[in-house]
Formats: structure tokens, sequence, C-alpha cells
């Protein structure tokens, strides 16, 4: 799914009211309506105090708009205009009237020397003031308001966005920005509820399809796209009847040092389970037994050195090379990464000291095949590309170094993005269990292996982080958030891809 700017959506609205011959104001009644139907099928009349605030643009228009349909429906309701400007909207003041017929209880307005309604823990609150036109920080009393919010303890659902939060920039420290357990967003997804900083403001997010022209929001042109089940079911390949071992790949994973041979052992398990036709490691000769023990499918060569990596094994014939895993960054270590980069042309798979030694020895990333694919956690990427301001300054210097270096770069976090050029694919699935150790080893496994079965570089990573994720969703149903091991994950990737293609419930 396409990730838009605020500009391309206000330009989308306009262009739909012309296609589908509708007015703004039917377009607020289709999209609130949609707001109404869900906040319905959850609370289902139950007699729970709602406390709405509304601002005085079309944000707050949309609040009005679900009022009237909660009153309707004889829900407890209670309607605040928040009047930071005297300017209303056209659409805000169509729908006050609306509402005015069919209640009594007229809305109540908030001012600066206004104090604010009390608001209790068993409340639900519903933000509605500013929408995603904002374009200065909230400060003064509307900050105190909001801040005021927050405090209250009631569940609080934000209409398209939470208030405070900008679409293309981080708030600053002293801008309040509602912090939402639940946020119910129209027609696409904005970057900032999928970035480091700003992504907990908006809570458990859900996109509601308003129904703006299909034809012309394919036609928008994005540089950021959200990957979800649809869409990694759509990249996978089904395998052929008529085929062997070799039709899927034989990778070679360069890893271990004495101490941490089950990073590779990982990330083996991982290559095979995610369907490589043959496996192989090169490993120090510590980790022979351990390794030809733990995984027999895989074959094992050794180093020379029993404790570290010293050389790159030249004569082996792999079409993907994975490096670094538990390699560490000793000189000899080094010089093995520089002899696979110099000799091996294909892309290749780097991670953890890997990327510790392309980053302290910058010359070594001039050697890295075209489309290679780099894998760092938030403080392996600093190291790489330099200290950013901000999540949005951060992406712009990680889409300056792909470019530059003609590599693919997947920044692992919560929602990992994967870098490829000024293209951007923010990943949907995942939950916090994966923050363990081992998680990234299998993501690796998972990268290297569908780039050795002839995926395009960027699909094998996009597709590898979805079931990666999605892979640890499935255990951690199993086994709980805390209790969940990296080879948990690495045991249900063949379930994802069988999720992949599972047909989802519909909702009634």
């Amino acid at each position: 799914m396409k990730i838009l700017t605020a500009e391309q959506l206000s330009e989308a609205d306009k262009e739909t009211m012309k296609i589908q011959d509708i007015t703004s104001e039917e377009l607020m009644e289709r999209a609130a309506t949609l707001v109404f139907k869900e906040i319905h099928k959850r609370l289902n009349g139950a007699p729970i105090p709602i406390k709405i605030f509304c601002g005085i643009g079309n944000n707050g228009g949309d609040g009005l708009v679900i009022a009237r349909h909660l009153i309707q429906h004889d829900y407890q309701v209670k309607v605040y205009v928040v009047n930071y400007s005297d300017k209303r909207s056209d659409d805000f003041l169509a729908n006050y009237e609306k509402l005015k017929e069919v209640t009594n209880n007229w809305p109540e307005l908030i001012k600066e020397d206004t104090r604010f309604p009390e608001i209790g823990t068993g409340d639900f609150v519903i933000d509605a003031i500013f929408g995603i036109g904002l374009n200065r920080p909230v400060k003064g009393w509307t900050g105190d308001l909001v801040e005021h919010i927050n405090d209250s303890g009631a569940f609080t659902l934000a209409i398209d966005m939470p208030s405070g939060l900008f679409t293309d920039q981080v708030p600053g420290e002293e801008a309040a920005v509602i912090e939402a357990d639940y946020t119910l967003s129209f027609q696409n997804p904005k970057l900032v509820f999928y970035l480091p900083q700003t992504m907990d403001y908006s809570g458990e997010l859900q996109i509601l399809d308003i129904g703006l022209d299909k034809e012309l929001l394919k036609s928008l042109d994005a540089q950021a796209f959200l990957i979800d089940k649809e869409e990694a079911a759509g990249m996978y390949h089904h395998r052929r009847s008529n085929t062997h071992k070799g039709d899927y790949g034989n990778v070679l994973i360069m890893g271990g040092s004495f101490g941490k041979i089950g990073s590779v052992l990982l990330t083996a398990t991982a290559a095979l389970r995610s369907g490589s036709g043959l496996c192989s490691l090169y490993i120090p000769g510590c980790g022979y037994n351990i390794v030809q023990t733990g995984l027999p499918e895989a074959m094992v060569l050794t180093d020379e050195d029993d404790k570290m990596l010293s050389a790159y094994p030249n004569n082996f014939d792999a079409n993907v090379v994975c490096f670094g895993m538990g390699v560490g960054t000793e000189e000899k270590t080094k010089n093995a990464l520089k002899e696979l980069l110099e000799n091996f042309s294909d892309p290749v798979v780097i991670d953890a000291d890997g990327l510790n030694i392309l980053s302290k020895d910058k010359e070594l990333l001039d050697l890295l095949p075209e489309n290679s694919i780099l894998t760092p956690h938030p403080g392996e990427l600093k190291r790489l590309i330099g200290e950013w301001e901000d999540d949005f300054e951060k992406l712009e210097m990680a889409k300056d170094f792909s470019e530059k270096y003609k590599v693919i770069l997947v920044i692992k976090g919560a929602h990992t993005f994967t870098i490829n050029g000024k293209s951007m694919y923010v990943n949907n699935s995942g939950n916090p269990g994966m923050s363990t150790a081992g998680s990234g080893d299998v993501l690796s496994g998972v990268i290297t292996s569908f780039l050795g079965q002839g995926y395009e570089p960027v699909e094998a990573a996009v597709l590898g982080v979805f079931l990666h994720g999605l892979s640890g969703d499935i255990a951690a149903s199993e086994f709980g958030l805390e209790s969940l091991l990296a080879g948990d994950i690495a045991k249900n990737i063949g379930r994802a891809v069988k999720k992949l293609f599972e047909r989802d419930a519909v909702e009634e």
C-alpha cells in the first residue's frame, strides 16, 4: 500500500470529488460515518460517557458528524469545540448546524480562559482537534488541553491522526501531541505512524478505505510503501513440480568466532527453513562439532584458525554469501571480508560485525557488489551513515547512502525499513518479543535464502523482513512475548509462508 504525503491526500480528495461528482461535505459524511460504524461495532450501545473534542477545521467537522450519528444511536455524548481560532471551515459549520437538529445538548465552547472539562478514566475520548493540515506546534492553552486529555487516563481514539502530530516532521520537545490508544486513519497510511520517534502516539492503528478514486490513487507516485500480507504474498515464488535442490540456491554463510557459533547456526537454520536448496557454513574450527551436530542438513567448512575467520574460501561455488554474524572485528577477519568483496561479484548480505568492519574501514564500502543487502540495527546504522537529528533526517541520509554505494539497507526496528535508493518499504509484521538475541541472525538467513533462490535483491529483502516478522507473530502467539526465542522464529518460517495464503476471516 502506498504511503502518501498530506499534499497528495488533499489533492486526491479534491480530484475524487470531481470524478465522483460529490461535495466535500458529502465526502466528510462518508468518511466520518465509517468511523462511527467502527465505534458502534465495538461499543455496541454500551452506556459509556463519550467526550468528543472538535477543532474548527475539517478534522473537527469529522468529529461533529461522528457525534451526530452516536447521538442518533442513543449514546451518551458530550461535544466540545476547541476555539483556537474564530475562523471555521465551511464543512465544520454545515455539520454544526446538522448536530443542533438532533440534540438540545449543544457543543460547549472551550477557549483560552475556559476551565477544562473533567475527564474520567472510564470515559471514551474522541480526538478530532487537528488533522493532517496542522502546520504549527500545539502549544499554549491548546497544548495544555492536549496534556489534560493525555493525563486523564481515558481511552482516546484519534480521528485520522493524533492532534499535534505532523505528517512530515517530528514534534519538538515543547509541543503537545495526543497519545492515542487507537487511531482510525483515512485511506492511506502516513509515514509518521511507523517512525520510532512518533509511532507510539497513534497507538493501535486501523486504515479506513473512504472510497477515494482507485485509478487516481494508482496514478500517484510514492516513495514509501507499507508492506502487509497482500503485498508480501504477491512477491512470493511458488515452487514448480519438476525441480531439484540446485534450483533453490547454494548459500554460503561466513561467521562465528569462539563463543559465538550459535549465531551462524541460527542463520543457517533460517536459510534452510526459508527454502535454500543447499546451505554451507564457513566457520572457525572451534564450531565444527557444534554445527555438524546441531544442523545435519548443512555442510561445514572450517577456517585454518580455530577461533576466528581469517580467509575467504574463494574456491567454493556459492551463488550468494552472507557474512558477519558473531564473526568479530579482528584484523584477520577484516581481511577475510576484504577477500570476499574482491572475489565475489554477486550481491552479498552483510550483518552484525560485518557492518562494524565496514564502519571502521569505509574504503571497503566501495568494494560492495551492486545490490548487496546490509542489515543494520540503529547503532550499526549510526556507525555507517553518521549521526542524525531525527527520523526524517535519518531516512534521507540512508537514501543517500543507498544511492552512493548502490546497496539496499534493511534498517531493523519495530517497523523495519528497507531502503533501495529513493524508495522505502515499511514492514508491518512482527512484535516486541522479537527484541531478543539472535533475531537479526535469523532475518539474515531468510533474506540470504531468498536471494539465493533468485529473487530480485529488493524483493528478497522486503519479503524476508515480512516473513521474519510474521514468523515471530506466530511464535509469540504460542510462547508469549517474554518467552520468545530467535530459534522459535526460525522454526515458524514454514507456517508463516502458509499463512501468507490463508484467507483472513471477514468481519460482519
